[in-house]
């Protein structure tokens, strides 16, 4: 089986853990840079070019697309779509996992709860869209076309005057968001994969500081999971249509919030902190989707009649 991993270096954690995890099950592995690959459309079918030449055979792609390069790895990933070949995160899934205000509508109206959110266009408002999230302390994201945003912590009215001074005239699309502080610290990240939990960790970061990651100075410690946690990460990757996604959600009175959803996640944390073998889960569903479903055999019902066929 060919396996194809999209992805600006080889030598990324993640990229290169997925090239390993693939090789040792045997698979033929190839990285490729989706900024290296041409599209094309001829007559009646789309294409793809590598390096001059028809794109190689893959069975199955592994899309690692980051946030520099959304727009055309995006383009790349509803290419492959379009062409048939199985991809692990399709064009739909990492779209909306990039646009965070649409990532919280369609979890509030699929039922999964979110922080009290309020998103416009000016920020001449922002007094009246705290109050409508409860009050400070909020978060104030501006939200950019590239879908990057940056984050300030507005502990009081005082320091919101501060922000609104600041965000003035910039232009940007702002979001007012309810800030929750997780109980004992239970700011939690999921990481799903074919729908089902691999790893929880508790994150924590330094003070007044918002830090993803390890390398931006997170700490994380593993954590079990309730299934009444658990549920709302499997609905939100279900929601969102991903495969592979780390679901950010924090621990409050009355039940978890998600907040977040990342479709390209970093494993680095999940192996170094849960022991878990992440690349192996993403390759095994990968080869999964791969795999043709066995045709089922037409069978007769009791009356005589043939069975429903499987639907195309």
């Amino acid at each position: 089986m060919n396996l194809t991993v999209l992805s600006r270096s080889p030598e990324i954690y993640t990229t290169r853990r997925l090239a390993e995890a693939a090789r040792a099950r045997g698979l033929r592995t190839r990285i490729i840079d989706p900024l290296e690959v041409q599209l094309g459309l001829r007559e009646r079918a789309p294409a793809a070019y590598w390096r001059r030449r028809p794109l190689p055979r893959a069975d199955v792609v592994i899309p690692r697309i980051g946030l520099s390069v959304h727009q055309y790895g995006l383009a790349v990933v509803n290419q492959l779509e379009l062409m048939g070949v199985p991809v692990l995160n399709g064009a739909y899934g990492i779209a909306a996992s990039r646009n965070k205000m649409r990532v919280l509508q369609m979890l509030a109206a699929a039922g999964v709860a979110v922080p009290r959110t309020v998103m416009a266009s000016d920020p001449a408002g922002i007094k009246e869209m705290v109050e409508l999230v409860g009050g400070p302390p909020v978060l104030v994201k501006l939200l950019s076309v590239s879908e990057r945003s940056g984050v300030m912590i507005c502990e009081s009215m005082q320091s919101l005057e501060a922000a609104l001074e600041a965000i003035l005239g910039l232009g940007q699309n702002i979001v007012v968001q309810q800030y929750l502080r997780g109980a004992r610290g239970r700011d939690l990240r999921v990481l799903v994969v074919g729908g089902e939990v691999i790893a929880v960790m508790r994150r924590s970061a330094p003070p007044g500081r918002f830090a993803p990651n390890l390398r931006s100075g997170a700490q994380f410690e593993p954590v079990e999971l309730a299934p009444e946690y658990a549920r709302p990460a499997v609905e939100a990757a279900r929601v969102l249509q991903l495969e592979v996604c780390a679901v950010d959600m924090l621990d409050v009175k009355g039940g978890p919030r998600v907040f977040e959803v990342n479709s390209s996640p970093s494993i680095r944390e999940a192996e170094a902190t849960c022991g878990v073998d992440a690349a192996g889960r993403i390759v095994e569903r990968a080869v999964a989707l791969a795999r043709p479903r066995p045709a089922r055999r037409a069978s007769r019902s009791r009356e005589g009649a043939p069975a429903r066929g499987p639907e195309a």
